[in-house]
């Protein structure tokens, strides 16, 4: 059996790899196992199978973040995440605070779960912070009008909670407010290729509805927020870094307000991942207008803008939570086009099996 490029590529571990491989017994150790690609002595089952590395459960290679990496509890066999931080950083200290005992018993608290902590056996500077495998908040894609108001319920809500535990998020964009959709995957999914199965990459993950199933989300990272814990007073702070680079305030030398920043980045979300990108959601405008104020003062605080989401949100019907959003699509000639997303799947598919019939009714073709 000859080896193809491609299989000698994907048999060669990242650098970012290494490093975890390295810390895969100390890991097991403490109760979480790595896939086999990450355990020491590895030999990739293609070269023996003989089956295309990309069909291989070992095939898939951790992403580039050297900081996390998934893994197994190996006393219930649930998915988790595990990322690497420095002992006692003011990140690991906000995500632990915001997740003690008698936080995390509070269901308006949308903060991360930290599950274990524990230091590095060879590098007491280093730790690790254990948490639930999350997705994506729109892993699987939004369907329908009510799934957009849970979202919206649950985001305004959590960031209230943060709020009143004294935690400024300063970077709460998309990529960092994930969700638990393990309940919308009944056979479970892959880490990497997460609309597979687990152990078998070639089979489809069976995918329930996020109405049916039920979906908690959550505010992730928190390494540029700021914490003022109870009884000290909230400070104005400074910096540029974030991943909404459209709050106007931002600067390095003139200070500004960290929770004003926080209801800015939620109003840019609100408009970014649904507003602009679906009909149907009226509704939800008022409320992203206003945490979109350019002067920090004029924008709500965040249990002013959770009151407002309240009053809004009664505009929804029972009978509008099942509509099915709308993606927003412009053509050409500048008119807007709305189509509810699951006829945009049979549009694309009748319009291949009219250009085969087409295709096939000609001569020489």
């Amino acid at each position: 059996m000859t080896t193809s490029m491609r299989e000698i590529d994907y048999a060669k571990l990242f650098s970012n790899e290494l490093r975890w491989r390295d810390r895969q017994l100390f890991l097991q150790s403490k109760g979480y196992m790595l896939r086999p690609r990450l355990r020491p002595g590895w030999v990739p089952s293609w070269l023996m199978t003989g089956e295309d590395p990309m069909d291989c459960e070992d095939g898939e290679s951790l992403p580039a973040r050297s900081r996390l990496v998934d893994a197994t509890r190996i006393s219930d066999g649930k998915m988790v995440y595990i990322k690497c931080v420095n002992t006692g950083d003011l990140e690991s200290q906000i995500a632990c605070a915001l997740s003690s005992d008698a936080l995390r018993r509070d269901p308006r608290n949308h903060s991360v779960p930290i599950e274990d902590v524990f230091a590095d056996d060879e590098d007491p500077s280093v730790s690790y912070l254990v948490m639930p495998f999350l997705r994506r908040m729109n892993s699987p894609e939004f369907e329908t009008v009510g799934e957009v108001v849970d979202f919206v319920d649950q985001i305004l809500e959590g960031l209230a909670f943060m709020h009143e535990q004294g935690v400024a998020h300063r970077d709460c964009a998309a990529p960092n407010i994930m969700c638990d959709a393990s309940a919308m995957f009944p056979r479970g999914f892959h880490p990497i290729n997460q609309y597979s199965l687990f152990d078998d990459i070639k089979t489809g993950a069976t995918i329930l509805p996020r109405a049916t199933a039920g979906v908690r989300y959550y505010f992730i990272d928190y390494g540029i927020s700021s914490y003022f814990p109870p009884g000290r007073p909230r400070e104005l702070v400074t910096g540029i870094y974030g991943r909404e680079q459209d709050v106007p305030e931002l600067s390095s030398t003139k200070p500004y307000d960290p929770f004003a920043v926080d209801i800015f980045i939620l109003g840019s979300l609100f408009k970014k991942e649904f507003c602009k990108k679906y009909s149907r959601l009226h509704f939800l405008e008022p409320v992203a207008n206003a945490a979109n104020a350019r002067d920090p003062a004029s924008r709500p605080t965040a249990i002013e803008l959770l009151h407002l989401w309240q009053a809004q949100k009664r505009r929804v019907t029972l009978l509008q939570s099942p509509w099915y959003l709308s993606r927003r699509i412009l053509p050409v000639d500048g008119s807007l086009v709305i189509i509810p997303i699951p006829y945009m799947v049979w549009a694309i598919a009748l319009l291949w099996i009219c250009l085969w019939a087409y295709g096939t009714a000609l001569p020489g073709i």
